[in-house]
């Protein structure tokens, strides 16, 4: 049994035993140890305020902010790491994030509250925050003085239609059962880029894992389930986690490119932005990303 075999098998199992556990995360560490998308509208992302408008609508990407379970760790990504691409697969290290996502504890608060920070660039942080009942503040937006506070109603969206938090809680805890529920979900078109209107699960998978405050069990399932994407790939680690390249499925000249700390099963950093209309922003420049739960407005 190869260590894919081990983390599959650890992950069909609701409780595996710690020597499982420490088998499966001691061989992967082993191995590092050892080897010192024509959507309906397409927005690209430059380094400048002028240009900064093209992301209003993705002022919503959030992901889910998770403390790292108190489990045996899996292989430690930073930049002093060095881990040749190829040494991990995409498979892998998808599979090791749905590990940590599962034991994360449930985290909760009065506002879901995302930063956006776009690297290399004198974009300022876009940052939100999201009330139970769809109420969103915003900051930043593009062209609006950094202390700007807006309010207005924005619930969260997946495949085009509005998602509540109880949504969220009620989705499938099992890979496939989930990608069928995105498969028949239904939306309003004219908010679903093209490969959501041919009901492919793949943006919405990295919705739930990157933009919503999913719940942990839910979130395991997306890491799985976007384990079996035929064609996602490591290109190695980097400062913050493992480096994941996915081809665009409506355009494969394009790659969604994304950065995953299987530890934490948070994905930090991302070369796009999904926004509520169907378009989808892309920048030349990484966007690193930060959420959590909290119960204050900024003043």
């Amino acid at each position: 049994m190869d260590d894919l075999d081990d983390i599959a098998a650890l992950l069909t199992k609701p409780e595996p035993s710690r020597e499982v556990l420490l088998r499966s995360r001691g061989r992967l560490q082993d191995r590092i140890d050892g080897r010192t998308r024509n959507r309906r509208r397409v927005n690209w992302l430059v380094p400048s305020v002028a240009l900064a408008a093209a992301v209003t609508a993705a002022v919503a990407v959030i992901t889910v902010d998770s403390t790292p379970p108190a489990v045996p760790t899996a292989p430690t990504t930073t930049a002093s790491t060095a881990v040749s691409v190829g040494d991990i697969s995409g498979k892998e290290i998808l599979l090791m994030a749905a590990v940590s996502a599962e034991r994360a504890p449930q985290t909760t608060g009065t506002y879901w509250h995302v930063t956006s920070t776009f690297l290399n660039s004198d974009i300022p942080p876009i940052e939100s925050w999201t009330r139970r009942d769809g109420q969103r503040w915003t900051r930043a937006m593009p062209g609006d003085p950094a202390d700007t506070v807006l309010q207005g109603r924005n619930p969260l969206s997946l495949k085009g239609a509005d998602i509540s938090l109880d949504d969220l809680a009620g989705l499938p805890t099992d890979p496939e059962a989930l990608k069928t529920w995105i498969v028949q979900r239904q939306g309003n078109p004219d908010d679903m880029s093209l490969s959501e209107q041919r009901d492919e699960p793949l943006f919405p998978l990295i919705t739930l894992i990157s933009e919503l405050p999913t719940p942990p069990e839910v979130r395991a399932a997306a890491f799985k389930a976007l384990a079996t994407t035929p064609e996602v790939r490591s290109t190695g680690a980097v400062e913050g986690g493992q480096a994941l390249a996915i081809p665009d499925p409506d355009d494969h000249s394009w790659e969604i490119k994304m950065v995953v700390d299987p530890e934490t099963a948070q994905v930090k950093r991302t070369n796009f932005l999904l926004g509520g209309d169907g378009s989808v922003t892309w920048s030349k420049d990484s966007i690193a990303l930060a959420t959590e739960w909290t119960d204050e407005l900024p003043k």
